[in-house]
């Protein structure tokens, strides 16, 4: 993202901000360019952007919006924006964005709030949960600690279809290792509610 650039109006001579691609060879395309609709309803200056379990992104901005204190959007990878949350003034302007493992989106607000010191917030966009690997590399016999929710009970733990031996250290943490023969993909549990699958595949190395 760029903070500034992009569109300009009369509040703001400077540009609000876009949000772009590059490739390896250097070639940078704009994806989106912020406060581009009438009353900058899209908003304007963003601060954050990640990537969520569904492959769109999503992102916060620190003005604009109907209410003119930022917003959370989501873009398609083609560059489709949609407003998620305008924050009001007294909610305060959004500062950061992560996604937990429950599938909700949680941040934190500078300002705002009951004593106008900020506050944290949570945005369910009804994805599904997932797995995350603390680290997402490493040898056969690594040990690695896998992240989640509700993963009490859980029967298998896979790394790209090849299975480990586990712990299952809490409801929120399992304990294993790369197992011999592992390839590079995707971390799978198998729990009583479902087979839940990491965000962001595990890269095996040599």
């Amino acid at each position: 993202m760029t903070e500034y650039g992009g569109h300009t109006d009369s509040n703001n001579t400077f540009g609000n901000g876009t949000v772009f691609k590059v490739t390896a060879a250097g070639t940078l395309t704009t994806l989106y360019t912020f406060c581009t609709q009438t009353g900058c309803p899209d908003g304007g200056d963003p601060v954050m952007l990640m990537q969520g379990s569904d492959l769109n992104f999503y992102g916060t901005t620190a003005g604009g919006g109907s209410n003119h204190a930022g917003t959370i959007f989501r873009l398609t990878p083609g560059g489709t924006l949609t407003t998620l949350h305008n924050f009001a003034s007294y909610e305060g302007a959004p500062t950061s964005l992560m996604q937990g493992t429950d599938g909700a989106f949680y941040g934190t607000i500078y300002s705002g709030g009951g004593k106008g010191r900020g506050s944290i917030f949570r945005l369910d966009m009804g994805l599904g949960p997932f797995v995350q690997p603390v680290l997402t590399f490493g040898k056969v016999g690594a040990r690695v600690t896998i992240l989640g929710t509700d993963l009490t009970g859980a029967t298998a733990v896979h790394f790209n279809g090849t299975a480990s031996t586990f712990t299952v250290g809490s409801g929120t943490a399992i304990s294993t290792t790369v197992p011999a023969g592992a390839t590079s993909g995707p971390v799978t549990v198998t729990t009583p509610s479902g087979t839940l699958t990491s965000k962001v595949a595990f890269t095996v190395l040599p």
